[in-house]
């Protein structure tokens, strides 16, 4: 039998009668992930998924793509054979025989879903782990803390045999929860809340603002690149860019300098929510987080959310920046964030933002502007960059 994938389930398994919804979205989104690298057959049984390559498959490619699909908790390259002692210690010899030459030590591990073979699995470890000894006597046995772990798991069509899993993207399956709208900006944390809010299953819309001339092309680049980064995690992502620039004079021509900052924001969640209800999106998802800038206090989140229809997911509200920082390293969003093209939200920052403000302060300050035909006017003028994944 072929070199393979498996892939072993999350969240998932926790799931009562609908489980095979999450099981069928996982699937599709492993399928779709593995195109480029050539004809797989994907199934799944007893909370693991399988990959079966075809000829030519580039099994490195694909073993590499998987391990960011969310809804999956670990992944490994296996051999399958059959389900025999004998055929078990040949394959082992066979797939980790480099392994076991470079070991200093060794053990056999077994998991038997398959009750019905007739072997437990300590004996099955036993027998296996034995012949292999025998086959490299220099490799020392060392139940304890061995530097090769032969992993075999005897399941309902095959054994298999593995070296180890390593850790999955975790989470839920893209698609399993509904669709947000995620405000992608240009900074560290926006990136960071939309891997955080996708990884929870749900399929993203990001809406990014851009305020042309006073932010470069080379700022909105910048966005579509961190989105294409994300890809790798939340499959196709449709980018919709708002021109800004005229509301921003606006708010700059009309309004108290202080509450510049909010008034903005605010436009900017009526502006998303339009585009939510376009694509049919039940939330709105943003990287604010608690007291970090002036428009991030209480009193200015209430404010940038008050009338709002739809609810506003926030999942960095309670972290330390050193822990976003370190996620976004880790996602790979960073570099391209620190990259120094400036966005719409630095554009007319007041020196003194006001950060108690009172809801009926700010009402009174927009007065002036026409809501109605500003924000339709930026949704209208909207465009659509789509980023395949």
């Amino acid at each position: 039998m072929n070199d393979m994938i498996l892939l072993k389930q999350g969240e998932i398994i926790l799931k009562g009668q609908n489980r095979r919804f999450f099981e069928d979205k996982l699937l599709a989104n492993i399928r779709r992930r593995l195109k480029p690298f050539g004809g797989f057959r994907v199934y799944a049984a007893q909370s693991t998924v399988y990959i079966e390559p075809e000829a030519g498959c580039d099994m490195d490619g694909a073993f590499e793509a998987v391990q960011s699909v969310f809804g999956v908790v670990g992944v490994t390259r296996a051999m399958a054979c059959e389900k025999d002692g004998d055929a078990i210690f040949e394959t082992a010899k066979r797939y980790l025989g480099e392994e076991l030459s470079e070991a200093g030590s060794f053990k056999v591990e077994t998991k038997r879903s398959d009750k019905r073979f007739p072997m437990s699995s300590i004996a099955l470890s036993q027998y296996v782990g034995g012949l292999l000894a025998d086959a490299y006597p220099e490799v020392r046995v060392d139940v304890r803390a061995p530097d090769l772990t032969v992993h075999v798991e005897v399941r309902e069509n095959a054994a298999y045999i593995h070296a180890g899993a390593l850790p999955g993207a975790g989470g839920l399956p893209v698609g399993c929860n509904g669709s947000a709208v995620t405000l992608l900006s240009g900074g560290i944390d926006s990136p960071v809340s939309s891997y955080m809010i996708a990884r929870r299953g749900i399929h993203l819309v990001p809406v990014h603002f851009f305020s042309f001339p006073y932010t470069s092309e080379q700022a909105r680049e910048k966005v579509v690149s961190l989105a294409r980064i994300l890809t790798k995690y939340c499959g196709r992502l449709a980018v919709e860019v708002v021109p800004f620039t005229r509301i921003q004079e606006e708010i700059r021509a009309k309004c108290p300098e202080a509450y510049f900052t909010l008034i903005m924001r605010r436009f900017m969640m009526r502006i998303s929510e339009q585009i939510a209800e376009m694509h049919g999106c039940g939330a709105l998802v943003t990287g604010e987080n608690l007291g970090q800038v002036a428009s991030q206090t209480m009193e200015a989140l209430r404010v940038t959310e008050d009338g709002l229809s739809l609810p506003v997911l926030r999942p960095l509200i309670g972290m330390d920046k050193s822990d976003i920082v370190a996620l976004a390293r880790r996602i790979g969003t960073f570099e391209t964030s620190i990259l120094p093209y400036e966005d719409c939200c630095t554009v007319f920052t007041p020196r003194h933002p006001r950060t108690r403000p009172r809801l009926e302060d700010v009402l009174e300050a927009e007065r002036t502007l026409d809501y109605p035909a500003l924000i339709g006017e930026a949704v209208q003028s909207k465009y659509t960059a789509r980023l395949d994944g």
